[in-house]
């Protein structure tokens, strides 16, 4: 099939690189003529496993192009729309670009001579938006869909190549929809095959499909910190606790893991949007929990400064502190809502000396002009004349470290371990004071 995606960022550029991997001939556009630039040369302009090499292999094969030029979409089979919808100043999802992407493509669209011609939206968005955008392109005679993504970072070109289910959103009237399932159905012909569950929904119960699994995720992350917060005052151990629940099936593993708590791009901002929506709706009091859990993922990372003032003095002024990590996860170099950084800020607010290293992100900061603290480009250099080591990005990297080697290099032997990854009996025994999120 010929494809176009609207909007090359982390999501777009990833189902770009996957459908021309599927043998589809895809086409990217985007406004951002340096991002285009640079994914026309298969260069990827993120940190993401696997992918630049999926770029680069279907670019060179010809199955793969970008352009800022809408035009390039005409003719083309499925349209997805992969543009972000970022947090407003009310908390709720900002739509410009969805809107700006739906106004550019509506010149170009019902041209395909292929067969049934259907748009895409892959956005997470409130719910009620596909029902609008659907009038939006009726005129035009092609046909919306939802087909929500689940990505998650460091795992994208898997998660969008061998998804664990696949949802489609389709119109209520019965042709249109039997129409855009079998185009659906051909496009992803591969996966189908190989059994993934597909799941045939309506509009608005597939747009609450993805924001509604972000927020039980962040609620169950928000849940196991809040427990830690006992574990501390009750002088338990958060791990064991975690580990006993979780071989209950109705509970599960995944997820209960205490730390500093959730970042990136989509839990905060969805869980804040989906509350928005819920108030738009007139029925916010069902979403009234989510702002506890937003208070509880706030609140795990002040806890990290209180146990740095315990061990360190209330005083902290012209301590060194190396916060290891930067992104807001392993295996990617996103930094929005980074719970690593925002402790970077809290202590360098509080005059200590703060130095930054990730594996992926510190080159991209290094950039930066302006930064309060330093960058630091190897582990070592970073943790050299330390007061205290601060784990807040569980890289592999990191966790691997050899404490014998960083018990030569700091000027204090204390580590905080914002992830409860690192092998404490090691750190232990060469010589380091340590303490996790509510461990014992």
């Amino acid at each position: 099939m010929r494809i176009s995606v609207i909007g090359c960022g982390y999501l777009g550029a990833v189902h770009a690189a996957s459908m021309a991997e599927l043998g589809h001939t895809v086409v990217g556009v985007d406004v951002d003529a340096r991002k285009v630039e640079l994914l026309s040369q298969g260069k990827a302009p993120f940190f993401e496993p696997d992918f630049e090499d999926v770029l680069r292999r279907n670019v060179d094969a010809g199955r793969l192009t970008f352009t800022t030029d809408y035009a390039a979409i005409a003719g083309a089979q499925v349209h997805f729309i992969g543009v972000g919808t970022p947090q407003s100043e009310t908390g709720a999802a900002n739509l410009t670009y969805v809107n700006a992407a739906i106004e550019g493509m509506l010149p170009h669209l019902g041209q395909c001579t292929d067969g049934p011609e259907v748009v895409a939206g892959k956005s997470t968005v409130p719910v009620g938006t596909a029902a609008r955008l659907a009038e939006q392109v009726a005129p035009t005679g092609v046909t919306l869909v939802w087909n929500p993504e689940f990505l998650r970072e460091g795992f994208a070109v898997k998660d969008t190549l061998d998804p664990d289910r696949m949802v489609y959103g389709l119109p209520d009237d019965e042709r249109a929809a039997a129409d855009a399932q079998a185009v659906l159905d051909e496009l992803y012909r591969p996966i189908i095959e190989a059994g993934k569950p597909r799941l045939v929904m309506d509009y608005q119960t597939a747009e609450l499909v993805k924001i509604s699994a972000n927020a039980f995720l962040a609620t169950k992350i928000s849940f196991i910190n809040a427990m830690a917060q006992i574990c501390d005052a009750a002088d338990a151990d958060v791990t064991a606790l975690a580990g006993a629940i979780g071989l209950d099936d109705r509970i599960g593993k995944r997820f209960l893991r205490a730390g500093i708590g959730f970042g990136g791009g989509c839990l905060p901002k969805d869980i804040r949007a989906f509350q928005a929506r819920a108030n738009e709706l007139g029925v916010g009091e069902s979403l009234g929990f989510l702002a506890e859990v937003d208070k509880v993922n706030d609140a795990v990372r002040h806890s990290v400064v209180d146990t740095a003032r315990r061990l360190l003095g209330e005083d902290l002024a012209g301590k060194r502190v190396a916060v290891l990590g930067a992104a807001f996860k392993p295996d990617s170099d996103d930094m929005r809502n980074s719970p690593a950084l925002d402790l970077a800020q809290e202590f360098t607010d509080l005059s200590a000396s703060v130095v930054v290293m990730d594996p992926a992100a510190s080159p991209i900061l290094a950039d930066r002009e302006g930064l309060p603290y330093e960058i630091a480009s190897s582990i070592e250099a970073a943790l050299n004349g330390a007061d205290l080591i601060v784990l807040g990005t569980e890289w592999k990297q990191f966790t691997t470290f050899d404490p014998a080697k960083a018990a030569e290099l700091v000027a204090r032997r204390i580590v905080i371990d914002g992830r409860n990854a690192l092998p404490r009996e090691d750190w232990k025994a060469a010589g380091f004071t340590y303490a996790g999120i509510g461990r014992r």
